[in-house]
Formats: C-alpha cells, structure tokens, sequence
C-alpha cells in the first residue's frame, strides 16, 4: 500500500484544495501570501511533494472559505 503523499486518498484531497483554490479564483502566490508562506508551499503541496499537517490544512480552508469538513467529506466520499 502507497504512504503518505502517495496515497490515493491524499492525492484527492490534493485535488479538492486546488479545485476549491480555482473556485475561489486565487493564485497559488495570493494564496501563499495569505498564508505568509511562499508560494513554493503552496505548489509542494498540490503536487504532492510535501504534506499538509492538519493546523495548515485548516489555515489553508479558511484563506479560500470552505468548509474543512465538507471539504474532507467530499474526499472520503469519492
């Protein structure tokens, strides 16, 4: 079985934040800058090179306003 980032589920979840992050209309740098991050977190991220922890998963849902939980409903539900 993969680990980590290279977990069926996990890339999903991947997915979900980009789509919501276009959703929003927001740059991976608008996103980063949000954040106060770089924008290298944010593309590590959606291509799977780094994990989220939850504390910036969460931080990440409120920048883009979705609801984590619906969010990782989504995810699971697929």
């Amino acid at each position: 079985m993969a680990r980590g980032v290279h977990r069926e589920e996990y890339a999903k979840l991947r997915q979900a934040l980009v789509a919501a992050r276009e959703a929003a209309g927001v740059t991976q740098t608008a996103l980063a800058h949000r954040l106060g991050r770089s924008q290298s977190f944010v593309a590590k991220y959606e291509l799977g090179e780094r994990r989220l922890d939850i504390i910036d998963y969460l931080a990440v849902c409120k920048e883009l306003g979705v609801d984590p939980s619906k969010l990782l409903s989504q995810v699971v539900s697929e």
